[in-house]
């Protein structure tokens, strides 16, 4: 077969690769008809997750057909249309009974394209089958349903839902990447008051527009006085950071309300400064997280009825083949206007980078 493979910082190639083999009874191996590229994917080939080893096969986002099963797999069988989920579960462990799946303890947790082959190749082992994959109605499309394996479940459950969102408050999203286009469309199932986005790209702040945020603002612009604005000078209810560097995190803490939440999305490459001498008054929370995709079912069920925006995030198709041209218009998004890119099912044009959504 074909995968993307890994081989240290900056390097990385489309290549051939020997075929996946079941190695525990658990497993089920899946051709894979539709992949996506995560921003997660970047910092792995910029060097940021040392424990991916040269020589791995990267993503861990997938919809496919399972081709064969070990002899313990009860829920799926080899034709079935099938959601891989970017976090595996033993479904056994202290932190699996918990519904912590992201904390797996069982040899789940995020291992695929992280510490084992992941799904950027023609065909996948996914270990723990029965919890770690998702059987398919026929009316989600592969392109809708690959974004229920990462971005929708993260931005529900690391932001809105860490976040506490309830109805009637001011919503801030830092970040209009595919993280923060969903948290805005999932933050909308709350009923806030209002949701602002705050990013430096005018395509990225249009495309939250048509997705529901009720304002948005440059980050160059002052958005902590927007907010305080909308407010009354008291802070927005729920900040979601969503980009992963210390500016944008030590913004969100300067923008919620005494008392709010901040949940914090982005993966962080480097560390920020927590300023405790002026948070430790304010009763603020401030939450963290890896997903455990436990949310998985209901977004597939609100998915299959109209409930979730997930094509309009995908900006860009190619066949599996151009894995290598997909990363590099998924890096330069700036240029490209790519928010979501999906590999394999139906083609279409590229579109340019001022008619994003």
């Amino acid at each position: 077969m074909k995968g993307y493979v890994f081989h240290g910082p900056g390097r990385s190639a489309w290549e051939d690769l020997p075929d996946p083999d079941l190695k525990e009874p658990t497993d089920a191996i899946v051709r894979v008809d539709a992949v996506t590229i995560c921003g997660t994917d970047l910092h792995i080939l910029k060097g940021d997750v040392p424990e991916v080893r040269p020589g791995t096969v990267l993503g861990h986002e997938a919809v496919g057909e399972i081709v064969e099963v070990g002899t313990d797999v009860r829920t799926v069988r080899p034709g079935d249309r099938v959601l891989v989920s970017c976090i595996t579960a033993c479904g056994r462990c202290r932190y699996c009974r918990e519904g912590a799946y992201g904390q797996c303890l069982g040899g789940g947790g995020w291992i695929l394209g992280h510490l084992i082959n992941g799904t950027q190749a023609e065909y996948v082992r996914v270990p723990h089958a029965d919890l770690s994959v998702h059987p398919l109605p026929g009316a989600v499309a592969d392109e809708d349903a690959v974004l229920l394996a990462d971005i929708f479940p993260t931005a529900y459950e690391v932001g809105v839902l860490n976040g506490r969102v309830r109805p009637g408050d001011t919503v801030v999203v830092v970040g209009a990447g595919p993280i923060g286009l969903a948290a805005v469309a999932t933050a909308r199932l709350f009923a806030p008051e209002r949701v602002v986005v705050v990013d430096l790209a005018a395509a990225r702040l249009e495309a939250a527009r048509k997705l529901g945020a009720d304002a948005v603002a440059d980050a160059r612009e002052e958005p902590e006085q927007l907010v305080a604005d909308f407010t009354g000078g008291l802070g927005a209810d729920v900040v979601i950071e969503a980009v992963g560097v210390p500016e944008t995190f030590e913004m969100c803490t300067r923008m919620v309300r005494a008392g709010g939440h901040v949940a914090n999305i982005g993966v962080h490459g480097r560390p920020a400064t927590l300023h405790l001498e002026d948070l430790w008054i304010r009763n603020i929370t401030i939450t963290t997280g890896l997903v455990d995709t436990r949310s998985t079912p209901t977004l597939l069920r609100m998915t299959a009825s109209g409930r979730l925006p997930t094509a309009q995030l995908v900006t860009h198709t190619f066949p599996l083949e151009r894995m290598e041209e997909a990363y590099e218009v998924f890096s330069a998004a700036a240029d490209t206007g790519a928010l979501k890119v999906v590999l394999g099912g139906p083609q279409r044009e590229v579109v340019a980078a001022d008619a994003v959504l």
